[in-house]
């Protein structure tokens, strides 16, 4: 088990199904909620405060973490990474945030219950206006 969790740190894991934290106690798998969107715009100012907005209400729900972005150069699309033990939460936490954000409006939020690999567990959400 122990070179499993190093090999899940070595790849930026995490958590790993059925690991153990360092004091010994079993850690549930890292849950996620991926958000596609289109954005139009080489602009980053209203992603970067959508940032901000989505880091204050994870950090008051206590309910994950905001990973980051990966924008398309052009500006054309985009993903939001976010992790904690229930995507379901997570995504409650956010979808207020998501759907009072016009450039998210069209969004499609995969929600992803445990460690990315094959046959987990996905729902889809689409984000209408």
């Amino acid at each position: 088990m122990q070179v499993l969790k190093w090999l899940a740190l070595a790849v930026g894991l995490t958590s790993v199904a059925g690991a153990s934290s360092a004091s010994g106690v079993a850690t549930a798998p890292e849950q996620a909620v991926v958000v596609h969107f289109t954005y139009g715009s080489t602009d980053l100012s209203r992603l970067f405060a959508l940032e901000d907005r989505l880091e204050s209400v994870i950090a008051a729900a206590g309910a994950g973490e905001y990973d980051g972005n990966e924008i398309a150069t052009d500006g054309s699309d985009g993903f939001l990474y976010l992790y904690g033990p229930d995507a379901d939460r997570l995504f409650k936490v956010i979808e207020p945030v998501l759907r009072a954000t016009p450039f998210m409006h069209g969004a499609q939020v995969t929600k992803r219950y445990g460690p990315p690999e094959d046959g987990v567990k996905e729902s889809v959400v689409v984000i209408d206006s």
